[in-house]
């Protein structure tokens, strides 16, 4: 028998909320429910920040009585709240800044994680989960304990890039074991949809689906956190914001204006919600002929670096347009760990040790902003 909404709806209607018994459906916290053809179930509940301790209980409550219908695959739940608008919503305070609402957001670390960081860019194809990869392995490098979080949903990159099979083993209380390649620890929803399954998702089921991978995950203790994020400025990147004290964010682009005209938007959103940006990251900076050895700028050379100077935040680095790189990560051997002495690798572990600077020397990470739309 398919799993329909109605289903599910009858599910979590056992739920209880509160002391007088109000059902979870019946208390107008629940959002649309989702069920996509794979039986795979997503929803959100509705909460105010202090009552985040007490209603993790309910979402859990509610992802064990959906859990138990026939025919459900996964369930994705998290919990949402928006910080309450303030009086005219672009009103500036006497000193221009805009005014902060007197809630405060409720620190929502990740036990056991020191900093996270999420690899961004403002379009697809400018080489972001290659980046994100090898910087992860760059800390590695470094000493330290490293995860990394494959965000982007519909094209989940990790599992290849690493050459991982398999599927996360399940430990108590529905927490996954993350996967593990070259030392580092490794969690992406592609170890959980087949290969070629196309996630036909909504938003919302997104950013449930990142929530769980944040927090439903056994990390153990990392020193730093890598999340390659989907590409954009949407859904997936203000849940990343929302759901965790995010440490920093680098930014990934290609030199031409195109690609640096939506990297200047990620750097804009970070901003607005209060991420400091660790850097930008200039990919496919120079092809170099393999046969004549004559170097040509394809994607024109020096953008990033220029428009990092501009928006006054640090240039992490050129990495180049270069088959090497590209034929070990089809074979899912990343540079870093194929060639750690090459000039490649070497590159990565120049922005590794930058963006570890950043992150030893600075403040601490900072509580998750509360995000406004206007």
């Amino acid at each position: 028998m398919a799993i329909t909404r109605e289903h599910v709806l009858q599910a979590l209607s056992t739920v209880p909320v509160d002391a007088n018994g109000t059902d979870l459906v019946a208390s107008g916290r629940l959002s649309d429910v989702v069920v996509d053809e794979a039986g795979r179930v997503m929803f959100s509940i509705t909460i105010e920040p202090s009552e985040a301790a007490n209603m993790e209980r309910v979402r859990q409550a509610a992802v064990t009585a959906v859990q138990g219908l026939p025919a459900v695959k996964g369930v994705f739940a998290s919990l949402t709240a928006d910080r309450p608008s303030v009086t005219g919503p672009s009103a500036p305070s006497p000193g221009g800044a805009r005014p902060r609402s007197a809630a405060q957001p409720k620190n929502q670390r990740i036990p056991g994680v020191q900093h996270v960081i999420a690899v961004a860019s403002g379009k697809g194809g400018v080489g972001k989960s290659t980046t994100a990869c090898n910087l992860a392995l760059g800390l590695k490098a470094l000493g330290l304990k490293v995860g990394l979080l494959d965000a982007d949903i519909y094209g989940p990159s990790m599992p290849k890039l690493l050459g991982i099979h398999g599927k996360p083993r399940l430990l108590e209380n529905r927490i996954l074991e993350p996967m593990e390649a070259y030392g580092i620890k490794v969690m992406s929803i592609g170890f959980l949809v087949e290969e070629e399954a196309a996630m036909i998702w909504r938003g919302p089921m997104v950013m449930s689906a990142i929530t769980q991978m944040l927090r439903e995950v056994a990390w153990g203790d990392l020193d730093v956190l890598v999340v390659d994020m989907p590409p954009g400025t949407g859904d997936a990147q203000l849940t990343m914001a929302q759901a965790t004290p995010l440490a920093g964010a680098v930014i990934v682009s290609t030199p031409q204006d195109l690609a640096l005209i939506d990297a200047r938007r990620g750097v804009s959103m970070f901003k607005r919600v209060e991420i400091p940006i660790l850097g930008i990251v200039e990919n496919m900076a120079t092809f170099v002929c393999p046969h004549c050895g004559q170097s040509s700028h394809i994607f024109g050379h020096g953008g990033a670096r220029d428009e990092a100077a501009r928006l006054g935040v640090p240039f992490l680095g050129e990495v180049p347009l270069n088959m090497t790189i590209r034929e070990l990560s089809d074979a899912g051997q990343p540079v870093v760990v194929a060639e750690p002495e090459g000039p490649h690798a070497r590159i990565y572990k120049d922005v590794a040790q930058q963006v570890w600077t950043a992150l030893s020397g600075g403040a601490a990470a900072r509580p998750a902003p509360r995000i406004v739309i206007e």
